[in-house]
Protein backbone atom coordinates (compact mmCIF):
# COMPACT_ATOMS: atom_id res chain seq x y z
CA UNK A 1 0.00 0.00 0.00
CA UNK A 2 1.61 3.65 -0.75
CA UNK A 3 1.12 5.40 2.41
CA UNK A 4 2.24 8.82 0.48
CA UNK A 5 -0.65 8.35 -1.24
CA UNK A 6 -3.08 7.84 1.23
CA UNK A 7 -5.73 10.82 1.60
CA UNK A 8 -6.12 9.80 5.12
CA UNK A 9 -2.58 9.75 6.20
CA UNK A 10 -1.74 12.47 4.10
CA UNK A 11 0.30 15.65 6.81
CA UNK A 12 -2.07 18.51 7.22
CA UNK A 13 0.28 20.85 8.97
CA UNK A 14 1.38 23.85 7.44
CA UNK A 15 5.35 23.50 6.21
CA UNK A 16 6.06 26.81 8.33
CA UNK A 17 5.54 24.87 11.38
CA UNK A 18 8.06 22.53 11.22
CA UNK A 19 10.54 24.90 10.62
CA UNK A 20 9.76 27.57 13.19
CA UNK A 21 10.15 24.43 15.67
CA UNK A 22 13.32 23.44 14.44
CA UNK A 23 14.53 27.21 14.66
CA UNK A 24 13.54 27.10 18.60
CA UNK A 25 15.51 24.01 19.26
CA UNK A 26 18.65 25.25 17.49
CA UNK A 27 18.15 28.63 19.32
CA UNK A 28 17.52 27.28 22.74
CA UNK A 29 20.78 25.05 22.06
CA UNK A 30 22.70 28.00 20.76
CA UNK A 31 21.58 29.82 23.97
CA UNK A 32 22.57 26.98 26.28
CA UNK A 33 26.13 26.97 24.38
CA UNK A 34 26.85 30.63 25.26
CA UNK A 35 25.51 30.66 29.11
CA UNK A 36 28.24 27.88 29.10
CA UNK A 37 30.87 29.39 27.81
CA UNK A 38 29.70 32.87 29.78
CA UNK A 39 29.91 30.58 33.02
CA UNK A 40 32.95 28.73 32.81
CA UNK A 41 34.78 31.19 30.65
CA UNK A 42 34.09 34.58 31.45
CA UNK A 43 32.07 34.79 34.32
CA UNK A 44 33.13 31.90 36.19
CA UNK A 45 32.89 32.99 39.66
CA UNK A 46 29.36 32.01 40.46
CA UNK A 47 30.69 28.16 40.19
CA UNK A 48 34.02 28.55 41.62
CA UNK A 49 32.49 29.66 44.86
CA UNK A 50 29.82 26.79 44.76
CA UNK A 51 32.58 24.57 44.08
CA UNK A 52 34.98 26.15 46.57
CA UNK A 53 32.00 25.93 49.72
CA UNK A 54 32.35 21.86 49.54
CA UNK A 55 36.23 22.29 50.22
CA UNK A 56 37.57 25.57 51.10
CA UNK A 57 36.95 27.80 54.19
CA UNK A 58 38.28 30.89 55.25
CA UNK A 59 39.49 30.49 58.90
CA UNK A 60 40.29 33.67 61.20
CA UNK A 61 43.90 34.35 62.79
CA UNK A 62 43.76 35.78 65.92
CA UNK A 63 46.48 37.99 66.84
CA UNK A 64 48.26 37.68 69.67
CA UNK A 65 47.20 40.14 72.54
CA UNK A 66 50.00 42.73 73.29
CA UNK A 67 52.44 42.22 76.86
CA UNK A 68 52.28 44.61 79.41
CA UNK A 69 55.60 44.91 81.17
CA UNK A 70 57.25 47.27 83.94
CA UNK A 71 59.65 49.96 83.13
CA UNK A 72 62.22 47.31 83.62
CA UNK A 73 60.74 45.46 80.68
CA UNK A 74 59.71 42.76 83.26
CA UNK A 75 56.51 40.64 81.59
CA UNK A 76 53.31 41.56 83.92
CA UNK A 77 50.88 40.30 81.71
CA UNK A 78 51.58 37.60 78.54
CA UNK A 79 49.25 35.58 76.33
CA UNK A 80 49.88 31.85 76.29
CA UNK A 81 48.66 29.67 73.32
CA UNK A 82 45.91 27.48 74.59
CA UNK A 83 43.71 24.80 72.39
CA UNK A 84 39.83 25.25 71.79
CA UNK A 85 37.43 22.40 70.71
CA UNK A 86 35.25 23.23 68.00
CA UNK A 87 33.72 21.81 64.96
CA UNK A 88 31.49 22.54 61.37
CA UNK A 89 27.98 20.83 61.97
CA UNK A 90 27.83 20.78 58.37
CA UNK A 91 30.74 18.65 57.85
CA UNK A 92 29.62 16.66 61.18
CA UNK A 93 28.19 12.96 60.24
CA UNK A 94 28.97 11.45 63.79
CA UNK A 95 27.71 8.21 65.29
CA UNK A 96 26.00 8.19 68.62
CA UNK A 97 28.81 6.31 69.96
CA UNK A 98 31.20 8.96 68.71
CA UNK A 99 29.36 11.62 70.11
CA UNK A 100 29.08 10.07 73.55
CA UNK A 101 32.81 9.63 73.50
CA UNK A 102 33.42 13.16 72.61
CA UNK A 103 31.10 14.64 75.31
CA UNK A 104 33.04 12.05 77.58
CA UNK A 105 36.18 13.93 76.65
CA UNK A 106 34.52 17.59 76.70
CA UNK A 107 33.53 16.66 79.89
CA UNK A 108 29.82 17.88 79.18
CA UNK A 109 26.48 16.51 78.72
CA UNK A 110 25.80 14.47 75.71
CA UNK A 111 22.21 16.42 75.00
CA UNK A 112 24.40 19.69 75.36
CA UNK A 113 26.55 18.44 72.58
CA UNK A 114 24.07 17.61 70.58
CA UNK A 115 22.36 21.06 70.77
CA UNK A 116 25.32 23.20 69.93
CA UNK A 117 25.97 20.76 66.65
CA UNK A 118 21.62 20.57 66.09
CA UNK A 119 22.28 23.65 63.14
CA UNK A 120 23.93 21.90 59.96
CA UNK A 121 23.68 25.07 58.56
CA UNK A 122 26.60 26.47 60.07
CA UNK A 123 30.28 26.14 59.61
CA UNK A 124 32.01 26.77 63.20
CA UNK A 125 30.79 26.70 66.65
CA UNK A 126 33.12 25.93 69.94
CA UNK A 127 32.54 23.13 72.03
CA UNK A 128 34.78 24.05 74.86
CA UNK A 129 37.29 26.63 75.12
CA UNK A 130 40.85 26.96 76.42
CA UNK A 131 41.54 23.07 77.26
CA UNK A 132 44.95 21.50 78.69
CA UNK A 133 46.88 20.13 75.94
CA UNK A 134 46.42 16.33 77.02
CA UNK A 135 42.58 16.65 76.76
CA UNK A 136 42.86 18.37 73.88
CA UNK A 137 45.09 15.54 72.43
CA UNK A 138 42.70 12.75 73.00
CA UNK A 139 39.75 14.43 71.25
CA UNK A 140 41.87 14.93 68.55
CA UNK A 141 42.48 11.05 68.50
CA UNK A 142 38.85 10.62 68.36
CA UNK A 143 38.84 11.10 64.47
CA UNK A 144 35.26 12.88 64.68
CA UNK A 145 34.40 13.85 61.44
CA UNK A 146 33.98 18.03 61.52
CA UNK A 147 35.77 18.64 64.76
CA UNK A 148 38.92 20.75 64.86
CA UNK A 149 41.23 22.39 67.79
CA UNK A 150 41.23 26.16 67.15
CA UNK A 151 44.22 28.13 68.48
CA UNK A 152 43.48 30.48 70.85
CA UNK A 153 45.43 32.61 73.33
CA UNK A 154 45.14 32.83 77.79
CA UNK A 155 46.03 35.49 79.54
CA UNK A 156 48.71 34.73 82.61
CA UNK A 157 49.86 37.17 85.02
CA UNK A 158 53.56 36.33 86.49
CA UNK A 159 53.00 38.01 89.53
CA UNK A 160 49.48 36.95 90.31
CA UNK A 161 47.53 38.73 93.21
CA UNK A 162 50.08 40.98 93.77
CA UNK A 163 49.66 43.19 90.57
CA UNK A 164 45.56 42.22 90.71
CA UNK A 165 44.63 45.51 90.86
CA UNK A 166 46.58 46.97 88.40
CA UNK A 167 46.79 44.75 85.72
CA UNK A 168 43.42 43.74 85.87
CA UNK A 169 41.93 40.62 83.58
CA UNK A 170 40.69 39.23 80.88
CA UNK A 171 37.52 37.35 79.74
CA UNK A 172 37.75 33.97 77.40
CA UNK A 173 37.71 36.40 74.42
CA UNK A 174 41.11 38.05 75.81
CA UNK A 175 38.99 40.70 76.17
CA UNK A 176 40.13 43.29 79.43
CA UNK A 177 37.48 43.61 81.67
CA UNK A 178 38.75 45.43 84.52
CA UNK A 179 42.13 47.69 85.41
CA UNK A 180 45.01 48.47 82.87
CA UNK A 181 44.02 45.75 80.53
CA UNK A 182 40.74 47.20 79.94
CA UNK A 183 41.73 50.67 79.87
CA UNK A 184 44.62 50.10 77.05
CA UNK A 185 42.46 47.22 75.60
CA UNK A 186 42.32 48.99 72.18
CA UNK A 187 46.05 49.00 71.80
CA UNK A 188 46.83 45.70 73.22
CA UNK A 189 43.98 43.67 71.49
CA UNK A 190 45.39 43.85 67.44
CA UNK A 191 43.87 43.25 64.63
CA UNK A 192 42.87 39.50 63.42
CA UNK A 193 43.78 38.33 60.15
CA UNK A 194 42.33 35.32 57.89
CA UNK A 195 43.91 32.26 55.70
CA UNK A 196 41.87 30.02 53.14
CA UNK A 197 42.47 26.70 53.56
CA UNK A 198 40.83 23.17 51.83
CA UNK A 199 38.85 20.44 53.76
CA UNK A 200 38.27 17.02 53.27
CA UNK A 201 34.76 15.73 53.83
CA UNK A 202 35.77 14.77 57.28
CA UNK A 203 36.36 18.52 58.03
CA UNK A 204 40.47 18.44 58.36
CA UNK A 205 42.86 20.91 57.19
CA UNK A 206 44.49 18.60 53.91
CA UNK A 207 46.17 22.51 52.44
CA UNK A 208 46.98 25.62 53.33
CA UNK A 209 45.87 27.82 50.45
CA UNK A 210 47.06 31.02 50.88
CA UNK A 211 46.63 34.24 53.71
CA UNK A 212 44.31 36.41 52.72
CA UNK A 213 45.10 39.16 55.81
CA UNK A 214 48.36 38.66 58.31
CA UNK A 215 47.29 39.42 61.79
CA UNK A 216 48.49 42.77 63.36
CA UNK A 217 49.78 41.92 66.91
CA UNK A 218 48.84 44.03 69.66
CA UNK A 219 51.14 46.88 71.42
CA UNK A 220 53.80 46.71 74.06
CA UNK A 221 52.62 48.63 77.10
CA UNK A 222 55.48 49.05 79.10
CA UNK A 223 54.47 51.20 82.50
CA UNK A 224 55.55 53.85 85.16
CA UNK A 225 55.52 50.08 87.83
CA UNK A 226 58.85 48.44 89.02
CA UNK A 227 57.75 45.02 89.76
CA UNK A 228 60.73 45.06 92.91
CA UNK A 229 58.86 47.99 94.60
CA UNK A 230 55.85 46.71 93.89
CA UNK A 231 56.11 43.50 95.70
CA UNK A 232 58.18 44.95 98.83
CA UNK A 233 55.13 47.32 98.98
CA UNK A 234 52.36 44.29 98.85
CA UNK A 235 54.52 42.65 101.30
CA UNK A 236 54.73 45.11 104.05
CA UNK A 237 50.75 46.25 103.58
CA UNK A 238 50.12 42.71 104.18
CA UNK A 239 52.05 42.44 107.34
CA UNK A 240 50.41 45.56 108.72
CA UNK A 241 46.66 44.10 107.55
CA UNK A 242 47.45 40.81 109.13
CA UNK A 243 49.31 42.42 112.49
CA UNK A 244 46.28 44.76 112.73
CA UNK A 245 43.39 42.71 111.97
CA UNK A 246 42.30 45.61 109.41
CA UNK A 247 39.50 45.16 106.94
CA UNK A 248 41.82 46.42 104.37
CA UNK A 249 44.49 48.27 102.97
CA UNK A 250 45.88 50.46 100.33
CA UNK A 251 49.66 51.82 99.02
CA UNK A 252 50.73 53.98 96.64
CA UNK A 253 54.35 55.05 95.98
CA UNK A 254 55.42 57.97 93.55
CA UNK A 255 57.79 59.35 91.81
CA UNK A 256 58.22 62.53 92.83
CA UNK A 257 59.55 64.64 90.60
CA UNK A 258 57.95 62.94 86.91
CA UNK A 259 54.90 62.07 89.20
CA UNK A 260 55.36 58.24 87.87
CA UNK A 261 53.32 55.24 89.39
CA UNK A 262 55.96 53.26 90.82
CA UNK A 263 53.92 50.84 92.50
CA UNK A 264 50.38 50.91 93.84
CA UNK A 265 48.94 47.61 96.44
CA UNK A 266 45.81 46.63 97.67
CA UNK A 267 44.28 44.32 99.87
CA UNK A 268 42.24 41.89 99.95
CA UNK A 269 43.62 40.80 96.21
CA UNK A 270 42.90 37.88 94.40
CA UNK A 271 44.55 35.94 91.77
CA UNK A 272 43.64 37.06 88.49
CA UNK A 273 44.69 33.48 87.06
CA UNK A 274 42.21 31.84 88.54
CA UNK A 275 38.76 34.02 87.28
CA UNK A 276 36.09 30.94 88.39
CA UNK A 277 34.68 32.91 90.81
CA UNK A 278 35.83 36.30 91.81
CA UNK A 279 34.35 38.35 94.24
CA UNK A 280 34.03 42.17 93.17
CA UNK A 281 34.52 43.28 96.42
CA UNK A 282 38.41 41.88 95.91
CA UNK A 283 38.56 43.27 92.31
CA UNK A 284 38.28 47.04 92.62
CA UNK A 285 41.47 49.23 92.94
CA UNK A 286 40.82 50.72 96.27
CA UNK A 287 43.77 53.15 96.19
CA UNK A 288 41.76 55.07 93.12
CA UNK A 289 38.40 54.22 93.18
CA UNK A 290 37.49 54.47 97.26
CA UNK A 291 37.16 57.32 99.08
CA UNK A 292 37.88 58.12 102.83
CA UNK A 293 38.46 61.25 104.91
CA UNK A 294 42.46 62.31 105.28
CA UNK A 295 41.68 63.62 108.77
CA UNK A 296 45.55 64.95 109.54
CA UNK A 297 46.78 64.64 106.26
CA UNK A 298 45.35 67.78 105.30
CA UNK A 299 46.91 69.92 107.93
CA UNK A 300 49.88 70.65 105.89
CA UNK A 301 47.68 72.01 102.98
CA UNK A 302 45.99 74.23 105.90
CA UNK A 303 49.56 75.45 107.14
CA UNK A 304 49.93 76.26 103.27
CA UNK A 305 47.34 78.15 102.91
CA UNK A 306 47.90 80.19 106.24
CA UNK A 307 51.64 80.67 104.99
CA UNK A 308 50.56 81.79 101.80
CA UNK A 309 48.38 84.18 102.93
CA UNK A 310 50.87 86.00 104.99
CA UNK A 311 49.19 85.75 107.83
CA UNK A 312 51.59 82.94 109.82
CA UNK A 313 55.11 82.31 109.87
CA UNK A 314 56.18 78.97 111.01
CA UNK A 315 57.47 80.23 114.66
CA UNK A 316 53.64 81.81 115.00
CA UNK A 317 52.33 80.91 118.02
CA UNK A 318 48.85 79.90 118.11
CA UNK A 319 47.47 79.32 121.59
CA UNK A 320 45.37 75.68 121.26
CA UNK A 321 44.60 75.71 125.46
CA UNK A 322 42.37 74.65 126.65
CA UNK A 323 42.56 72.07 123.91
CA UNK A 324 39.01 72.23 122.80
CA UNK A 325 37.62 75.10 121.00
CA UNK A 326 33.67 75.72 120.29
CA UNK A 327 32.19 77.01 117.31
CA UNK A 328 28.34 77.72 117.69
CA UNK A 329 27.15 74.64 119.32
CA UNK A 330 30.29 72.20 117.92
CA UNK A 331 33.31 71.66 119.74
CA UNK A 332 36.37 70.73 118.27
CA UNK A 333 38.56 68.86 120.72
CA UNK A 334 42.61 68.05 120.66
CA UNK A 335 43.61 64.53 121.62
CA UNK A 336 45.54 65.92 124.15
CA UNK A 337 45.68 69.90 125.26
CA UNK A 338 48.90 71.53 124.21
CA UNK A 339 48.96 75.23 125.12
CA UNK A 340 50.59 77.40 123.15
CA UNK A 341 52.08 76.11 119.76
CA UNK A 342 54.06 77.11 116.55
CA UNK A 343 52.48 76.98 113.59
CA UNK A 344 55.68 74.34 112.81
CA UNK A 345 54.37 72.90 116.23
CA UNK A 346 50.69 72.31 115.34
CA UNK A 347 51.57 70.03 112.15
CA UNK A 348 54.26 68.19 114.41
CA UNK A 349 51.47 67.34 116.97
CA UNK A 350 48.66 67.31 115.07
CA UNK A 351 46.49 69.72 116.50
CA UNK A 352 43.26 70.20 115.54
CA UNK A 353 42.58 73.47 117.46
CA UNK A 354 45.94 74.75 116.13
CA UNK A 355 44.74 73.60 112.42
CA UNK A 356 41.19 75.25 112.72
CA UNK A 357 42.30 78.59 114.18
CA UNK A 358 44.31 79.45 111.38
CA UNK A 359 41.43 78.08 108.78
CA UNK A 360 39.34 80.46 110.41
CA UNK A 361 41.67 83.24 109.87
CA UNK A 362 41.56 83.04 105.76
CA UNK A 363 38.78 83.33 103.46
CA UNK A 364 36.94 80.12 102.54
CA UNK A 365 38.16 80.98 98.76
CA UNK A 366 41.60 80.76 99.55
CA UNK A 367 41.29 77.15 101.18
CA UNK A 368 39.15 76.09 98.72
CA UNK A 369 41.53 76.99 95.71
CA UNK A 370 44.27 75.35 97.07
CA UNK A 371 42.72 72.05 97.85
CA UNK A 372 41.81 72.14 94.44
CA UNK A 373 44.94 72.95 92.81
CA UNK A 374 46.47 70.04 94.60
CA UNK A 375 43.82 68.14 92.99
CA UNK A 376 41.30 66.88 95.45
CA UNK A 377 37.63 67.34 93.85
CA UNK A 378 39.19 66.14 90.74
CA UNK A 379 40.11 63.43 88.87
CA UNK A 380 43.49 62.04 88.83
CA UNK A 381 44.07 61.87 85.31
CA UNK A 382 46.22 58.62 85.56
CA UNK A 383 44.27 56.76 82.84
CA UNK A 384 42.89 53.91 85.48
CA UNK A 385 39.50 53.55 84.43
CA UNK A 386 36.93 54.41 87.73
CA UNK A 387 39.17 57.03 88.97
CA UNK A 388 36.52 58.92 91.31
CA UNK A 389 36.95 62.67 91.91
CA UNK A 390 36.26 62.96 95.51
CA UNK A 391 34.10 65.51 97.35
CA UNK A 392 35.10 68.93 97.53
CA UNK A 393 32.25 71.06 98.22
CA UNK A 394 32.18 74.85 96.92
CA UNK A 395 33.16 76.96 99.30
CA UNK A 396 30.53 79.09 99.04
CA UNK A 397 28.00 76.58 101.06
CA UNK A 398 30.86 76.67 103.90
CA UNK A 399 29.59 76.90 107.51
CA UNK A 400 32.67 78.28 109.73
CA UNK A 401 32.45 74.82 111.71
CA UNK A 402 32.47 73.25 108.19
CA UNK A 403 35.66 75.51 107.23
CA UNK A 404 37.34 74.72 110.17
CA UNK A 405 36.65 70.71 110.13
CA UNK A 406 37.72 70.69 106.80
CA UNK A 407 40.62 72.03 108.29
CA UNK A 408 42.06 68.36 109.53
CA UNK A 409 40.48 66.44 107.68
CA UNK A 410 36.79 66.13 107.61
CA UNK A 411 33.92 67.03 105.28
CA UNK A 412 36.15 66.40 102.31
CA UNK A 413 36.99 62.41 100.78
CA UNK A 414 39.49 61.83 98.71
CA UNK A 415 41.19 59.02 97.27
CA UNK A 416 45.15 57.22 98.08
CA UNK A 417 46.40 58.09 95.08
CA UNK A 418 44.74 62.04 95.08
CA UNK A 419 46.39 62.51 98.49
CA UNK A 420 49.59 61.19 97.37
CA UNK A 421 49.66 63.25 94.39
CA UNK A 422 48.97 66.22 96.57
CA UNK A 423 51.82 66.11 98.63
CA UNK A 424 54.26 66.29 94.75
CA UNK A 425 53.44 69.86 95.97
CA UNK A 426 55.99 69.94 99.00
CA UNK A 427 58.05 67.45 96.96
CA UNK A 428 58.86 69.92 94.59
CA UNK A 429 59.07 73.48 96.21
CA UNK A 430 55.49 74.44 95.34
CA UNK A 431 54.51 72.50 91.81
CA UNK A 432 52.48 69.52 91.50
CA UNK A 433 53.40 66.97 88.81
CA UNK A 434 50.93 64.80 87.10
CA UNK A 435 50.48 61.25 87.18
CA UNK A 436 50.53 58.59 84.64
CA UNK A 437 50.72 54.60 84.98
CA UNK A 438 52.99 54.67 82.09
CA UNK A 439 56.76 54.99 82.06
CA UNK A 440 57.75 58.33 81.00
CA UNK A 441 60.49 59.43 78.61
CA UNK A 442 60.36 62.94 78.33
CA UNK A 443 60.39 65.69 81.23
CA UNK A 444 57.24 66.32 82.58
CA UNK A 445 55.44 70.15 82.74
CA UNK A 446 54.54 70.79 86.26
CA UNK A 447 52.06 73.65 87.46
CA UNK A 448 53.04 75.80 90.28
CA UNK A 449 50.44 76.05 93.63
CA UNK A 450 52.62 77.30 95.82
CA UNK A 451 55.78 79.65 96.73
CA UNK A 452 58.94 77.52 96.78
CA UNK A 453 59.54 79.35 100.34
CA UNK A 454 56.41 78.67 101.61
CA UNK A 455 56.69 74.97 100.42
CA UNK A 456 60.23 74.17 101.58
CA UNK A 457 59.05 75.92 105.58
CA UNK A 458 55.94 72.86 105.13
CA UNK A 459 58.21 70.12 104.47
CA UNK A 460 60.26 71.43 107.61
CA UNK A 461 57.20 71.14 109.59
CA UNK A 462 56.82 67.26 108.08
CA UNK A 463 60.25 66.38 109.57
CA UNK A 464 59.29 67.80 113.15
CA UNK A 465 56.48 65.56 112.76
CA UNK A 466 58.58 62.20 112.31
CA UNK A 467 61.17 63.32 115.38
CA UNK A 468 60.97 62.33 118.38
CA UNK A 469 57.70 64.82 119.83
CA UNK A 470 55.89 64.36 116.68
CA UNK A 471 53.21 61.57 116.13
CA UNK A 472 55.19 59.40 113.22
CA UNK A 473 58.43 58.83 115.24
CA UNK A 474 58.51 55.19 113.70
CA UNK A 475 58.47 56.60 109.95
CA UNK A 476 61.88 57.34 110.30
CA UNK A 477 64.61 55.88 108.45
CA UNK A 478 68.25 54.95 108.68
CA UNK A 479 70.65 57.09 106.30
CA UNK A 480 67.76 59.08 105.42
CA UNK A 481 65.92 62.37 106.40
CA UNK A 482 62.55 61.64 105.59
CA UNK A 483 59.43 64.13 106.17
CA UNK A 484 55.76 62.80 106.27
CA UNK A 485 51.89 63.30 108.11
CA UNK A 486 49.91 60.93 109.98
CA UNK A 487 45.74 60.74 109.84
CA UNK A 488 43.83 59.15 112.64
CA UNK A 489 40.26 59.76 111.23
CA UNK A 490 37.00 58.27 112.40
CA UNK A 491 35.08 56.55 109.94
CA UNK A 492 31.74 58.23 108.32
CA UNK A 493 28.55 55.80 108.84
CA UNK A 494 25.44 57.11 107.54
CA UNK A 495 25.84 60.80 108.86
CA UNK A 496 27.50 59.77 111.81
CA UNK A 497 30.91 59.30 112.62
CA UNK A 498 31.41 55.16 114.26
CA UNK A 499 34.23 54.53 116.46
CA UNK A 500 36.19 53.17 113.34
CA UNK A 501 39.44 54.76 112.25
CA UNK A 502 40.91 55.19 108.81
CA UNK A 503 44.87 55.16 109.73
CA UNK A 504 47.10 57.02 106.98
CA UNK A 505 50.51 58.19 106.91
CA UNK A 506 52.13 60.07 103.58
CA UNK A 507 55.58 60.85 103.45
CA UNK A 508 58.35 61.64 101.28
CA UNK A 509 62.42 61.32 100.93
CA UNK A 510 65.23 62.09 101.02
CA UNK A 511 64.25 65.49 102.95
CA UNK A 512 66.70 67.27 101.38
CA UNK A 513 66.04 66.66 97.85
CA UNK A 514 62.78 64.46 97.96
CA UNK A 515 62.30 61.62 95.05
CA UNK A 516 59.85 59.43 96.53
CA UNK A 517 56.62 59.89 98.03
CA UNK A 518 54.77 56.81 99.98
CA UNK A 519 51.08 57.30 100.82
CA UNK A 520 49.99 54.22 103.36
CA UNK A 521 45.89 53.65 104.11
CA UNK A 522 44.96 50.95 106.86
CA UNK A 523 41.28 50.42 107.06
CA UNK A 524 39.45 49.92 110.50
CA UNK A 525 42.34 47.89 112.39
CA UNK A 526 40.94 45.89 115.33
CA UNK A 527 43.96 44.30 117.11
CA UNK A 528 43.59 47.43 119.84
CA UNK A 529 46.19 50.23 117.79
CA UNK A 530 44.62 52.44 115.31
CA UNK A 531 47.32 55.83 115.82
CA UNK A 532 48.36 56.42 112.02
CA UNK A 533 51.86 56.66 114.37
CA UNK A 534 51.70 53.21 115.32
CA UNK A 535 50.08 51.25 112.55
CA UNK A 536 50.78 53.31 108.80
CA UNK A 537 53.73 54.95 109.55
CA UNK A 538 55.49 51.52 110.32
CA UNK A 539 55.26 50.37 106.22
CA UNK A 540 56.16 54.04 104.93
CA UNK A 541 59.46 53.15 106.80
CA UNK A 542 59.93 49.82 105.48
CA UNK A 543 58.26 50.52 101.80
CA UNK A 544 60.21 53.53 101.53
CA UNK A 545 63.77 52.42 103.11
CA UNK A 546 63.16 49.23 100.35
CA UNK A 547 63.05 51.61 97.99
CA UNK A 548 65.45 54.29 98.30
CA UNK A 549 68.55 51.43 98.34
CA UNK A 550 66.78 49.52 95.13
CA UNK A 551 67.15 52.64 93.32
CA UNK A 552 70.47 53.55 94.73
CA UNK A 553 69.05 56.51 96.05
CA UNK A 554 72.18 58.68 97.25
CA UNK A 555 71.67 59.03 101.87
CA UNK A 556 71.41 62.52 103.21
CA UNK A 557 72.30 61.68 106.50
CA UNK A 558 74.04 59.38 108.68
CA UNK A 559 73.19 55.86 109.46
CA UNK A 560 72.70 56.73 113.06
CA UNK A 561 70.26 59.61 113.04
CA UNK A 562 66.90 57.16 113.87
CA UNK A 563 66.09 58.77 117.45
CA UNK A 564 63.49 57.37 119.15
CA UNK A 565 61.50 58.37 122.01
CA UNK A 566 62.06 56.62 124.98
CA UNK A 567 59.55 53.66 125.89
CA UNK A 568 58.34 55.80 129.01
CA UNK A 569 57.50 58.60 127.08
CA UNK A 570 53.84 59.20 126.40
CA UNK A 571 52.98 59.08 122.81
CA UNK A 572 51.68 61.51 120.51
CA UNK A 573 48.26 61.20 119.62
CA UNK A 574 45.82 62.42 117.38
CA UNK A 575 42.39 61.59 116.76
CA UNK A 576 39.50 63.42 114.75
Amino acid sequence: MNISASPALALKFSPWRSRLLLVGIVGWFIALVIRAVYLQGLHNDFLQAKGESRYSRVLSLGATRGMIVDRNNEPLAISTPVESVAASPADMETTPSQLAKLAHLLEMDTAEVRRRLADSKREFVYLKRQLPPDQAEKIVELGVPGVFLQREYRRYYPAGDVMAHLIGFTDVDDKGQEALELAFDPDLTGKAGTRRVIKDRRGRIIEDVDSIRKPQDGAKITLSIDARIQYLAFRELRNAVLEHRAKAGGIVVLDARTGEVLAMANLPSYNPNNRGKLDPKRTRNRAVTDLFEPGSTLKPFTASAALEAGLFKPETVIQTAPGYLTIGNRTIHDAHPQGALTVSQVIQKSSNVGAAKMALSLPAENMWTLFRQVGFGAVPASGFPGEVAGKLRAYATWKPIEQATMSYGHGISVSLLQLARAYTVFANDGEVVPLTLIKREAPVERVRVLKPQTAQAVRAMLELAVLPGGTAPKAQISGYRVGGKTGTAHKLEGRTYANKYVSSFIGLAPASNPRLIVAVMIDEPSAGQYYGGTVAAPVFSQVMAGTLRLLAIPPDAPTNNVVLPPPSAPEVKEEV
